[in-house]
């Protein structure tokens, strides 16, 4: 299996006229790594905020809501079943009864019985309901059977999506997603989450006009307090942080720093042991969403939602355990079958010689709400695109795909679907992500059309594992300051990463912690200076080999234990220095 990975650094150009200047020099060279060269690109003031008024679409919306809140209709809002969507559904309910609405409901597909989006099935159900507004969120855009059985139940259909839409639209009331054509909105990267939120933002602007607030003597709800949704699930649907997401994302993490998370979000902190004054991006990422993507992974999103709408901590903290123990069996059978796939690409590579370009990988045991994670890491270890397949309803499968730099997942998908008319039966998604389904009996014709895809676009040595290192930092660099310094600089997240150095060390001491991770003693070359440093999951079957010097690959990390805090190296990469000295290049361009 492909496991090798070189170390590149990034390019950090100072421009002709650089406004960081003030700025610490290794962070200084880290934003413009990042495409970042003014201060302004690093405020996080909620004015800095792109108006909700420049997405398309969003008056009619906001018209459409405001006639639903006049006559009181029913509305009921259609959610995704992951994080994005639970906070998206979460949000949207919250907001709307803030802002005066007495009948909002929520219905989440579960997605072994219904699927993804808002489908006839889902409809037939809402119109039990008798509502006379659905709002999707996080979904809708690919929907157009199911708008169409909607009109046909009279009911109006308000998208608010930020997936990236088909050849044909569907024949909605209305649509809000800032990636539909002719949408002018700068930023495409909003999360679902921050899309129903936009839309709140501008409605309670319309409603401002309207007197409303004092014609129905009710406080101007403050929408800043739903900012720990926005937050997390931004960061849970592992979308781009440009600058306007950083502001979203920032001052949700304010909101939790001090205290002022929803319930919900605070149990499932308690339950992740993460102190919500110290919580970062890659916390909420790592720790949070995982347990409230459990639900939706393994049973129904309904207990996520239901989590994140309590005002009760009591409440709030049972449900979160609940999603903690859902997270462990999750764990439990992605584990399982992470092991079975890396044993279908070894049998792979006995046949081939070399893996496919584009990999599907088909177990008919596999759990349908963990593909997609077994997809990622398989992905991580040979660096290529994979598709993970589940068995689906009937005579289907579905398919959850990851991509790598340089091939467009869902661009991908649409490719097949035009030169191979019949084989896809539905997908939808990403650049990075995207979901499928198809025939069964047709998974091995779309394998060789996947490879054969993904081919046109990737040649061999664009899937060789890179680490993309900031560069070294010097000695008198390693500090808890700067450390500290660094964890303030973010948010860090997708296309905006957490600094990541690389430089060589002599091991003083080693040993294994937890059977899969190798604690260090580290000293610098040449310096008396000595770190502390682990490596996750790294060991097999609790053996280690020893080493004299490493180089490594390492991010700067605050360690606190019983209320003493110092600087931690969390090496993500490493190699015996000794024995294979690392090449480390300049010329990667920033990713």
């Amino acid at each position: 299996m492909l496991t090798h990975r070189k170390v590149v650094r990034r390019n950090s150009i100072e421009p002709a006229e650089n406004y960081l200047t003030d700025l610490h020099p290794a962070l200084r060279r880290i934003y413009l790594a990042r495409k970042v060269s003014s201060v302004q690109e690093l405020e996080r003031s909620l004015d800095r905020l792109i108006s909700p008024f420049a997405l398309l679409n969003i008056e009619p919306a906001v018209s459409r809501l405001v006639e639903a809140l006049q006559q009181q209709q029913r509305i009921l809002i259609v959610a995704d079943f992951d994080a994005d969507g639970a906070t998206s559904c979460a949000l949207a309910i919250r907001a709307l009864r803030s802002l005066g609405a007495q009948d909002v409901r929520y219905l989440v597909p579960n997605r072994f019985e219904y699927g993804y989006g808002l489908t006839p099935e889902i409809v037939a159900l809402a119109a039990q309901q008798a509502p006379q507004l659905i709002i999707t969120v996080d979904n809708g855009i690919s929907s157009v059977e199911g708008v169409a059985a909607a009109r046909v139940h009279g009911i109006d259909v308000l998208i608010t999506d930020h997936h990236l839409p088909g050849e044909k639209l569907p024949d909605a009331k209305v649509i809000v997603n800032p990636n539909q054509p002719g949408d002018t909105f700068p930023s495409k990267n909003l999360a679902g989450v921050g899309v129903i939120f936009y839309v709140m933002l501008a409605l309670r602007a319309r409603l401002r006009e309207l007197k409303w607030f004092a014609q129905k003597n009710i406080d101007e709800p403050n929408l800043a307090k739903l900012l720990d949704l926005v937050c997390l699930g931004t960061v849970a649907d592992v979308v781009p942080l440009d600058a306007n997401n950083r502001i979203l994302v920032a001052q949700g993490l304010k909101r939790i720093h001090q205290n002022k998370a929803c319930a919900g979000i605070a149990a499932l902190l308690n339950v992740a042991g993460r102190a919500p004054a110290r919580v970062s991006a890659m916390d909420l990422g790592y720790t949070v969403a995982p347990r409230l993507n459990a639900a939706g992974r393994l049973t129904d999103m309904s207990l996520g939602i239901e989590c994140l709408l309590t005002d009760d901590p009591a409440r709030a903290q049972a449900m979160a355990e609940q999603l903690d123990v859902l997270n462990r069996e999750r764990r439990k059978i992605e584990a399982t079958m992470q092991q079975q796939a890396f044993a279908a690409i070894e049998g792979l590579r006995l046949d081939t010689a070399t893996l496919p370009r584009g990999l599907c990988l088909f177990d008919e045991s596999w759990h349908q709400g963990v593909i997609g994670l077994v997809a990622a890491r398989i992905k991580e270890h040979t660096h290529r695109p994979v598709i993970a397949f589940a068995l689906g309803a009937a005579n289907d499968i579905k398919g959850s795909a990851r991509s790598v730099p340089g091939l467009h997942i869902r661009d991908a998908l649409d490719s097949i679907a035009a030169r191979h008319p019949g084989l896809l039966q539905k997908f939808g998604g990403h650049a990075m992500a995207a979901g499928l389904t198809l025939a069964r009996a047709n998974f091995d014709a779309f394998r060789v059309a996947f490879d054969e895809e993904v081919c046109r676009h990737l040649a061999e040595e664009d899937l060789q594992g890179r680490v993309v290192s900031d560069g070294a930092l010097l000695t008198e660099e390693l500090t808890l300051a700067f450390a500290e310094l660094l964890r303030a600089a973010g948010p860090w997240g997708q296309n905006f990463p957490e600094p990541l150095f690389d430089g060589q060390f002599e091991v003083l001491k080693q040993r294994v912690v937890g059977e899969k991770h190798l604690k260090f003693t580290l000293g610098a070359l040449g310096h008396t200076a000595t770190f502390e440093a682990i490596a996750f999951n790294c060991v097999r079957h609790g053996v280690a080999a020893n080493y004299s010097k490493i180089h490594a690959a390492y991010k700067l990390d605050v360690n606190e234990y019983q209320g003493y805090r110092s600087l931690q190296l969390i090496i993500e990469h490493f190699e015996n220095a000794a024995d294979a000295p690392v090449s480390v290049t300049e010329s990667l361009a920033v990713v």
